[in-house]
């Protein structure tokens, strides 16, 4: 005879949609007591978040979305997304959906209600294949820290507790894809081979800082050159306009000049790299509010140069040239630009992520450099 699962006892847990503000304001606030004692995790900004959660975030031009929060004996004990991609449907298939934004105790339990909830509203929806985490895009923050738990996360990553995978592996969710995030320090020493090729392409290569009176054209050619350099990697789905245009808000308030290169090759565009001061470091003293004195704490330790580290989060080389010598000066040259004038405003270290596991070619190129390899995410699958 077929044993059936138990049920959920809902006297001790119980599973809420989220429906207003109030209920955004828990949502938000879920990880501060799953980090409670991680001192790693960084806390975010709630306004940002209330922002990214909004209908200003351009990501609900394209796609929809439910959170839900779960309770144990009514206390907040963990969240979860479902979210329908359009973009991603019309490129994979219109049975596909994502679960994004988990934060959980550890609790088979108060998981396992959270993924019934979410695995519901993406059935309602004809999902027959669930992956993620995504929050809430590919383009966005995306996995679940397997490895490197010991250090805390470079700005615009997530942080996990360890317990996550098994959790998901529990409720059927099986690993699809890992992200990897590398480490180097900026005074590294340039190879051979590197010097090789930049000399070898320097006539046929121009290598210039993102020009910030065409601020607006600049944006439209560093997401034309990603939208093609990424064009055939694993679950690629291209940045709108939109998209672009709020990332490049940030950049213009938090990117030097110097911390966008673009690479021409004959005079047209042909590679980019988007280098970011690491704000946690200043994120981590403020406790997720700018109120009353967060900003003042802002400015001042940025101004200060009170930023050690740094992350590239976009790279590109235009496909044409994936695979071929000039692809890999290109690389190397974007890479390196920035390095002298990093180390004059005081970063010491870059993480570069994140990069799938199965990128080779990026992966060679970024051993050459000396890179280390020292956090893993992971996406999981399952089929419903």
């Amino acid at each position: 005879m077929n044993e059936m699962l138990a049920p959920l006892d809902p006297s001790r847990v119980t599973v809420r949609p989220v429906t207003n503000r109030r209920e955004m304001g828990t949502f938000i606030d879920v990880p501060w007591r799953i980090y409670a004692d991680d001192p790693m995790w960084v806390p975010p900004l709630r306004l940002e978040r209330r922002l990214h959660f909004s209908k200003f975030n351009p990501f609900f031009k394209h796609g929809e979305w439910q959170a839900w929060v779960a309770y144990r004996d009514n206390h907040a004990a963990g969240r979860i997304s479902a979210q329908i991609d359009q973009l991603h449907r019309q490129r994979y298939g219109s049975d596909t959906g994502h679960f994004g934004l988990l934060e959980c105790m550890d609790d088979s339990e108060v998981c396992a209600a959270l993924i019934r909830a979410a695995e519901g509203w993406l059935s309602a929806r004809q999902t027959r294949r669930v992956s993620g985490p995504f929050n809430l895009s590919i383009n966005q923050e995306c996995g679940i820290l397997v490895e490197g738990f010991d250090t805390p996360p470079m700005v615009m990553m997530p942080h996990s507790r360890a317990w996550y995978g098994r959790l998901l592996e529990e409720q059927g969710y099986q690993p699809l894809k890992d992200l990897l995030a590398y480490w180097v320090e900026v005074d590294f020493k340039v190879p051979r081979l590197m010097s090789a090729l930049i000399g070898k392409f320097s006539r046929q290569v121009r290598l210039r800082p993102l020009r910030r009176g065409k601020f607006n054209e600049e944006m439209e050619v560093l997401r034309d050159i990603f939208n093609d350099a990424w064009s055939e990697n694993w679950g690629f789905v291209p940045f709108t306009k939109a998209e672009f245009d709020e990332l490049g808000t940030s950049l213009r308030l938090l990117v030097p000049d110097y911390g966008i290169q673009i690479a021409e090759v004959d005079g047209v565009p042909a590679a980019f790299m988007v280098a970011l001061p690491n704000l946690n470091e200043i994120f981590a003293k403020l406790d997720g509010s700018l109120f009353p004195f967060g900003w003042i704490k802002l400015i001042r330790l940025k101004s200060r140069g009170g930023v050690r580290t740094g992350r590239v989060p976009l790279m590109g080389v235009r496909k044409e040239f994936h695979n071929t010598p000039l692809g890999m000066a290109l690389a190397f040259m974007v890479i390196d630009a920035p390095r002298e004038l990093g180390r004059a405003m005081g970063i010491q270290a870059v993480e570069l992520s994140w990069i799938l596991e199965d990128n080779k070619s990026m992966r060679a190129i970024l051993d050459t450099l000396g890179c280390r390899q020292y956090k893993r995410y992971r996406i999981y699958g399952k089929t419903l």
